[in-house]
């Protein structure tokens, strides 16, 4: 279960990082391709939004390692595999931002919330004997 606690803990802090954005941080070469220091508020509802899917991707995490029932474990794999798919792409998007401050930051974050979940999606520290 460590795999899951690290993808929470760094996905919290990610989570800080976009409330403060949404509460109009100027910190938003951090993100969302980094053109503005301080977030539009389209892109200041997207980190709201963000927000929510870190969530649902935690619960993804505990429920996909059987520490939570919140999704039939069939789905929960699925579900974690289309996550690993999520931040492999970030990786991408990140590395190619015309933000030098996101592409130092964000990439190398989003790398290692790839690793995890796919520890995750693998069935890594799973509770569970079958997925």
């Amino acid at each position: 279960m460590p795999y899951a606690f690290a993808l929470t803990v760094i996905l919290a802090l990610v989570a800080a990082l976009q409330i403060a954005l949404a509460a109009g941080a100027p910190w938003g070469r951090l993100a969302w391709g980094g053109s503005h220091v301080v977030l539009p508020t389209r892109l200041r509802i997207g980190s709201l939004v963000a927000v929510l899917i870190y969530t649902v991707i935690v619960v993804i995490a505990f429920t996909r390692l059987g520490a939570l029932q919140v999704l039939p474990q069939g789905a929960a794999v699925v579900a974690m595999w289309i996550v690993f798919g999520y931040f492999a792409l970030g990786i991408v998007l990140n590395a190619v931002s015309r933000s030098k401050p996101e592409r130092l930051v964000m990439t190398p974050t989003t790398v290692v919330l790839t690793v995890l979940s796919l520890l995750i999606a693998l069935g890594a520290g799973s509770l569970v004997t079958a997925a």
